[in-house]
């Protein structure tokens, strides 16, 4: 090495290679993901005039709104950053700004669905999507400036209308992170999901012989 050369620590130098590595996997699946979404959509539809009875017949549930533990506080992310937790069956990013306030936004990034919590929470009351490089507020889950900015962002983001992350109520337990979600969204989503399979295969009637 030359006189006054200094090279990284062995582990930041892991952490970063790792980190850009990551990114560099996310924007790699983005662009597979919008090319078979494309040609998923090649095709004309098929229009018929059967209604599916599967959406008249499926017990749909109500609206239930209850905190539930999304984190331990033990695994708080330092102020300025954000983590990832399961609530309900949602996805949430528990993000703290840099004054340690915390809050709790789902954890995809419009308009592809990247996770929000690798993010970084800016002191400006936002936390800005890794890779297109769209910011949120934190408070709302609104954009705030530009929609899709970076170089990848620009390519994507023309072909969609801005649009926000929503966002939760969240409190502090003893031992745990809570937020106030619908613990029946899953439940329907999975019913709707299930509906389409049966009206695919002719079954949406119950009828399966």
């Amino acid at each position: 090495l030359h006189p006054g050369h200094q090279t990284q620590p062995p582990t930041t130098k892991l952490l970063a290679d790792y980190s850009i590595k990551q990114i560099t996997k996310m924007k790699l699946s983005i662009i597979a993901s919008l090319l078979t979404s494309a040609a998923a959509f090649t095709g004309p539809q098929l229009k018929t005039n059967v209604e599916s009875s599967t959406s008249l017949n499926m017990a749909k549930f109500g609206s239930k709104l209850k905190y539930v533990p999304v984190i331990d506080v033990a695994d708080l992310p330092d102020p300025g950053s954000a983590t990832s937790g399961v609530a309900g069956g949602l996805a949430i990013c528990i993000a703290v700004d840099p004054k340690g306030s915390v809050y709790a936004l789902g954890d995809k990034c419009p308009p592809v669905n990247q996770p929000l919590s690798f993010g970084k929470v800016n002191p400006d009351g936002t936390i800005q999507d890794p890779v297109l490089g769209t910011k949120f507020s934190l408070k709302t889950g609104e954009v705030v400036g530009a929609w899709c900015p970076s170089g990848i962002g620009k390519l994507i983001g023309g072909a969609f209308s801005p649009i926000g992350v929503p966002t939760y109520p969240v409190k502090k337990s003893k031992n745990s992170i809570e937020v106030q979600v619908d613990v029946n969204a899953k439940l329907n989503f999975e019913a709707n999901y299930w509906s389409g399979i049966l009206d695919a295969q002719g079954k949406a009637d119950g009828k399966y012989y």
